[in-house]
């Protein structure tokens, strides 16, 4: 039978319902599972959408996503492969009544990930083109009840220039620093008194390019904490002007430097009081260093 499609309003439950989704895929994708958000429709408040909980998992291995493929199933979801795009592994749930889907990428997939983050920013905060874009599915929906490509099609174009403005307009720093940060941060047991990456940091510099660090934490006081490990490759790279930075703690949360790491930043010259450093991922708050090390003594 084919997919019968509804356009229902916004609903306050369908958060509820990623929610409990993430928490069943994030633990059949363990340690290879980076970061889970919420996407499509369904994850934009206000907007009417057919009640199908998108859901985009970032990961360090396709491969070892592949070898998860009956635990998914085990809990109802078809594992499709790429089903269209190049670098994806699609899943759905609930037969012809959908009522989940997974979107998996690579952590190095950074131009599918950018585009579903970009888009469902982008309609959560213009209520203009949301409710265009609700009015476009509901004509649709009527138009085409058990079609599920002439819905499509139909929608094609608003979401292709929908997606062309939020692009442009994303800003894309602390999803692409924070992504970095956790595809580096796993633990590694070197020997028997050095352990390193359960904390990881990202750099991003004045030229746009990004560096990476992990702690290293050793049997006595020779270690080195990840933003430190950041600055080392940086400074190894050739550059020393730090614009952002995102410290990743183990439980995945934003942490902040230590008081020898912010002092080694400020050392660092220029502007280095105006690097901003991420204090929470989820909103996006951040903070200069100049208000973590008030009255610096160089001044």
């Amino acid at each position: 039978m084919p997919q019968h499609i509804t356009v229902l309003d916004y609903d306050p439950k369908w958060p509820l319902e990623y929610e409990k989704e993430r928490d069943y895929i994030a633990e059949i994708l363990n340690d290879n599972c980076i970061c889970i958000y919420h996407i499509g429709s369904t994850a934009v408040p206000g907007l009417a959408a057919k009640p199908v909980i998108d859901i985009m998992a970032v990961v360090r291995s396709l491969e070892k996503t592949d070898d998860a493929a009956g635990k998914f199933s085990a809990i109802g979801y078809e594992y499709l492969g790429e089903f269209g795009i190049a670098g994806r592994r699609y899943l759905r749930k609930g037969g012809d009544e959908r009522t989940h889907q997974i979107h998996i990428f690579q952590a190095d997939d950074w131009e599918n990930i950018r585009r579903h983050l970009a888009l469902r920013d982008y309609m959560r905060t213009h209520e203009k083109e949301r409710k265009e874009y609700a009015e476009i599915k509901k004509s649709l929906a009527l138009k085409y009840p058990y079609d599920i490509d002439g819905y499509c099609d139909g929608k094609d174009a608003f979401v292709r220039e929908m997606e062309r403005r939020a692009l442009s307009l994303f800003e894309e720093t602390w999803d692409r620093l924070y992504i970095a940060a956790r595809n580096a941060q796993y633990e590694r047991k070197i020997s028997p008194l050095i352990e390193a990456g359960t904390v990881s940091a990202a750099i991003l510099t004045d030229k746009g390019n990004v560096y990476i660090g992990v702690c290293i934490d050793t049997a006595c006081s020779l270690g080195m904490c990840a933003e430190r490990s950041a600055i080392a490759n940086m400074i190894a790279n050739g550059e020393s002007r730090i614009r952002r930075i995102a410290i990743v703690m183990p439980d995945g949360r934003a942490g902040m430097p230590c008081g020898a790491c912010r002092e080694l930043m400020m050392q660092l010259g220029g502007t280095a009081g105006k690097i901003e450093i991420l204090c929470d991922y989820e909103s996006k708050e951040s903070v200069r260093l100049e208000s973590l090390i008030p009255n610096w003594w160089h001044n």
